[in-house]
């Protein structure tokens, strides 16, 4: 697999427990996806060939003051069947039937997090994330085949706990 994000400020995931990594404990609950941490607009391309099978708004100010309006893109992986979730984009340039090819930009990181908006009240990773200027992100989650894709669409990435999405894949091996 190829890396999606050619700007990202690393090429490689955060570890695990990291900021952004897979399952972390943010408290009150756990993180089902990946961050890959970029400069908003940096292209995001597509991993492998595949279909898009939905585009939605992800995270918007009307469900958490601190957040702007992302959105994400899901495709289903041509040879394997596997469900990705592209999520916090700041554009998308894709529509739902197309068919993608590897390297495809498909979207652009948008910036999520709208400092002016977080406080000493929004959670510690929230508060850390605006410390450290890691804003803009691609949230990239990764389904089995069998996920339905409606469930996926209806916004998630996190998980209370003792609740693991039914068909969640650990994304962490996915970009090579």
């Amino acid at each position: 697999m190829r890396w999606p994000v050619s700007e990202s400020f690393e090429k490689k995931l955060p570890r695990p427990g990291m900021p952004g990594s897979f399952w972390e404990h943010r408290g009150d609950r756990y993180h089902c996806g990946v961050d890959i941490y970029a400069p908003a607009g940096s292209p995001v391309c597509a991993a492998e060939e595949g279909k898009v099978i939905a585009v939605g708004i992800f995270t918007s100010p009307e469900k958490v003051v601190y957040w702007n309006t992302t959105y994400y893109v899901l495709i289903r992986d041509s040879h394997t069947g596997l469900i990705g979730r592209w999520a916090e984009l700041g554009g998308v340039e894709v529509k739902p039937g197309q068919i993608v090819k590897e390297r495809q930009v498909i979207g652009r990181v948008g910036q999520v997090l709208n400092p002016d908006k977080i406080s000493e009240a929004s959670p510690e990773y929230i508060r850390c994330l605006k410390q450290k200027g890691r804003m803009s992100m691609l949230h990239f989650e990764l389904y089995a085949a069998a996920a339905v894709p409606e469930e996926i669409g209806a916004y998630l990435s996190n998980a209370p706990p003792g609740v693991y999405p039914a068909h969640l894949l650990d994304p962490s091996g996915y970009f090579g």
